[in-house]
């Protein structure tokens, strides 16, 4: 089949560079994040050794929701799914012997982003590297969080005048960095089809866009920094269709809705994770071999970046030997299988194209629906979003209950489980100890200058001032995410659903 568009061509169904991996292979990060800066810097320091390109950074619950670790609602959670951060001296923890210029990170963080990356700037600067050399991407996608995940601080509107005013800081100083990374990850984690996985998170984009139009941004001066974050699900030649979807549907919206003129502004770049949520307790050894399909299907798809789960991960956080299996895969796929040797293997296929076809005029249509209630945040406020994905939850959970649905190890092929798998276990101390280093913090600091510097903070909310600079002047004084985050709140005040 002679098929008209070629790789690196709009609308980059077929990707966005012309040679895909022939010029560069995807980034390999492994995801990780646990205790104490310390702890997580030990795994970064084996990862990087273990030949991953790229670092992800997994926060811990309260560090997610601005809360310090010594909180009365962080109990029990400090350190738990992510590392605690607290204040600059955490993160230069965290980032101890590790060049800022010579890697790329990932921040999974959307509520305190605008504070952790304020916080990754500061180290950059510690280590006298220039922050128009850093590179990497920063979660910032707050509108999922409504829809599928939960950790919210502030109501909508406020939310996404951070996420704007640091669309523009990060315009001007950060030229290199990912100002967000739009999730349909955690919409398919919650229970969505491929179909609402791409309508959403397009719909996420449209809202955002809007958002920064609206603060006097234009398209092209931010668009090409936007990057998106999917899920690779089990199914694997939708999820190949799927990718080929978004990127089509993605550059249609920007050229014919937004006007985009750079080729740059269309193109739907993302990072891919394996489904966290199709890993099972039972037989986890099998997840090695979802994982290795997943990740084909992502690398298939054109991912310009890429995260395998561990075998492990339905029981705990990975082991040092499932995270180091998780990325043999990626290495597997990348200098054995020779895909990476042709820029769209799928390209011509029948199903392929049709599949592709079909799932764009489905998301194309939910986002019909969408615009006709008014807008992504009108349909949220609505329930709409939340609604069509439980929806879809509720009605694969019961395929599975009733057996139409095979899950191996789970309603069909099981096995008596003798032995418990070794799994990973966080030291109960290291919360102690976290809320001991932030005692000494602040018996430590300038009490007048966090003062000052909250001050001035809360000065800039109440004005129409861009809170990045403050929020930069509030870290570097040492003041906490805690701290910062509840000067914010005492002006936007906080979010609570209503349905």
């Amino acid at each position: 089949m002679s098929l008209p568009e070629q790789p690196g061509q709009f609308p980059f169904t077929r990707g966005i560079y012309p040679e895909m991996y022939q010029r560069r292979l995807w980034t390999m990060r492994q995801y990780a994040g646990f205790g104490t800066a310390e702890e997580s810097n030990r795994r970064y320091r084996y990862l990087l050794s273990q030949g991953i390109t790229g670092l992800s950074v997994a926060f811990d619950l309260p560090t997610q929701m601005g809360m310090d670790s010594d909180h009365p609602l962080a109990a029990g959670e400090v350190g738990r799914v992510g590392v605690a951060i607290d204040s600059l001296a955490d993160m230069q923890t965290l980032f101890s012997g590790i060049r800022l210029d010579e890697v790329s990170t990932s921040m999974t963080i959307n509520s305190t982003a605008a504070i952790l990356l304020c916080l990754y700037v500061l180290v950059a600067e510690s280590q006298g590297v220039d922050r128009r050399k850093l590179s990497g991407t920063i979660q910032n996608d707050i509108l999922k969080e409504y829809i599928a995940r939960g950790t919210y601080i502030y109501p909508p509107r406020p939310a996404m005048r951070i996420i704007t005013d640091l669309f523009a800081w990060a315009g001007a100083e950060l030229p290199e960095w990912n100002t967000i990374s739009i999730s349909g990850y955690h919409i398919r984690e919650a229970g969505s089809t491929a179909v609402q996985e791409v309508a959403f998170t397009l719909a996420n984009a449209i809202a955002y866009i809007e958002s920064a139009l609206a603060a006097g941004l234009t398209i092209d001066s931010f668009a090409p920094r936007l990057s998106f974050f999917f899920n690779a699900h089990n199914n694997f030649l939708e999820e190949i269709a799927k990718f080929r979807a978004a990127r089509r549907l993605y550059a249609r919206l920007m050229r014919e809705r937004f006007h985009a003129l750079q080729d740059r502004s269309c193109m739907l770049r993302f990072h891919a994770q394996t489904g966290g949520s199709t890993l099972t307790a039972q037989q986890p050894e099998v997840n090695v071999v979802r994982v290795a399909l997943q990740a084909m299907a992502a690398v298939l798809g054109g991912a310009q970046s890429l995260h395998t789960n561990g075998q492990d991960e339905a029981l705990s956080l990975p082991t040092e030997k499932s995270a180091r299996i998780a990325l043999r895969t990626q290495q597997v796929i990348a200098y054995e299988s020779g895909v990476a040797a042709v820029p769209d293997p799928f390209g011509g296929s029948e199903y392929v194209e049709a599949l592709t076809d079909k799932i764009e005029a489905e998301a194309r249509a939910y986002l019909d629906r969408i615009d006709a209630m008014g807008g992504t945040l009108a349909a949220i406020e609505r329930g709409f979003i939340q609604s069509e994905i439980q929806n879809a939850a509720y009605q694969y959970q019961r395929a599975v209950e009733d057996g139409r649905q095979v899950v191996v190890g789970v309603n069909r092929f099981q096995t008596e489980e003798h032995e418990s798998p070794h799994t990973f276990t966080i030291d109960p101390a290291l919360e102690a100890q976290q809320i001991e280093r932030l005692r000494q913090l602040r018996a430590s600091r300038s009490a007048a200058q966090v003062a000052t510097s909250l001050a001035s903070l809360e000065n800039a909310a109440r004005s129409t001032e861009n809170l990045l600079p403050p929020i930069l002047e509030c870290c570097r004084g040492l003041a906490t995410v805690g701290e910062i985050s509840d000067r914010l709140r005492r002006v936007f005040g906080e979010y609570r659903e209503r349905f």
